[in-house]
């Protein structure tokens, strides 16, 4: 089984987490993988060789996905280039579906093992994605229970591996035990709201003014950014304008361990504050025609996974226009100032957590990945 070859192709800030597990679980079962991998710093520290870094890949939106189509074209020339000239055993997706379904249907035809992990959102819309999927998908892994009955609703048979973020979040609070988050970071001893802006400019641009607009009231608390690692402090303190804060780069969960509030970006982080136990107030808000066009096209009653996963309203959702400095400030408050509110939250966290298992999913990945490759 030695010198087997294995191409990972991740495109956000939380498939380059999933992805570096993933990484120390294939390395852990078979040390002489040879792997290539298009992701981010996290996947970069456990080894194999970089291709592209997630800085240069993740657009978000319609609009800012066709103003930047040839950039996209021509990195999924790059990535089709490379593949051949590296002969993979097999090729890891991990969710990124724009480009991930396209290089998978390519792969296939040029009968190249292609496994799934982390399945694109096409329960939430794009349903018809699945006859490509169908088409292009060798083996396809999932980390949502509800995914394996939609899977089966289409006669498409899926694995549930469970949710990798388990891991992720047990295995931080195992390894790191650093005391010193608010020393380091010159923090007093009041209580912390943590802003979790996203990863990417764009939606940094319209959230996080709203946010701290939204907080300016809440005197009795320090504000702490979570920090993109492809973004700069200069460009934060550019956002911020005179409001008073701090930034932490690549310390989300230090953040979250200390965090007594949270307003987050749909997206993973709803997840990982609520794995944290943190209560939270959920924004999203992209550009009107993006949004207009999502709107036509989105299914779900839900944008955060929490309320997804658990098919009830847990954490508020404050959607477009609805994600504005009054509304965010008034949930704050109702979640502050009612101890019941945060008591339910924090219980039906608990419950959220029980649903999603008890972790393994890197380890499950790369034992079906190496099976793939025998």
């Amino acid at each position: 089984m030695n010198n087997k070859k294995i191409y990972i192709i991740a495109g956000e800030a939380s498939g380059d987490l999933h992805g570096s597990n993933l990484m120390k679980a294939l390395y852990a079962q078979n040390p002489d993988l040879d792997i290539r991998f298009w992701g981010g710093d996290a996947m970069q520290k456990v080894g194999g060789s970089l291709v592209k870094h997630i800085k240069d890949l993740a657009f978000m939106g319609f609009v800012e996905v066709l103003m930047n189509i040839r950039t996209i074209l021509k990195n999924i020339k790059i990535c089709k280039e490379d593949i051949l000239h590296f002969k993979p055993d097999c090729i890891v997706f991990i969710d990124y579906p724009g480009f991930n379904l396209r290089i998978a249907k390519w792969a296939k035809e040029n009968k190249i093992k292609t496994v799934y992990y982390i399945s694109p959102q096409i329960w939430a819309w794009k349903e018809s994605r699945i006859h490509k999927i169908k088409a292009s998908v060798d083996k396809m892994l999932v980390i949502l229970p509800f995914e394996k009955q939609f899977y089966a609703k289409h006669n498409m048979q899926v694995d549930y591996v469970g949710h990798p973020l388990i891991d992720a979040i047990e295995n931080f609070k195992e390894q790191n035990n650093e005391k010193d988050f608010r020393e380091k970071h010159k923090l007093d001893q009041r209580p912390i709201i943590a802003l979790l802006p996203g990863s990417r400019r764009q939606e940094i641009n319209r959230k996080l003014t709203v946010m701290l607009e939204a907080i300016k009231n809440l005197k009795d608390y320090q504000i702490v950014v979570a920090g993109a690692p492809s973004l700069d402090l200069d460009y934060y303190k550019s956002v911020a304008g005179d409001v008073e804060l701090h930034i932490v780069f690549g310390e989300t969960y230090n953040l979250l361990r200390e965090a007594n509030l949270a307003c987050v970006t749909s997206g993973t982080a709803t997840l990982e504050t609520a794995l944290f136990k943190v209560p939270q107030v959920v924004c999203y808000k992209s550009s009107d025609i993006s949004y207009r066009i999502a709107k036509k096209l989105i299914k779900v009653k839900y944008i955060s996974l929490v309320n997804l996963i658990m098919d009830k309203e847990i954490v508020k959702e404050l959607i477009q226009q609805d994600c504005n400095a009054e509304n965010i400030e008034k949930e704050l408050l109702k979640i502050q100032n009612g101890k019941e509110k945060r008591k339910e939250m924090i219980a039906d966290y608990q419950k959220l957590i029980e649903k999603l298992g008890n972790g393994g999913a890197s380890e499950i990945v790369a034992t079906t990945v190496l099976k793939t490759i025998e």
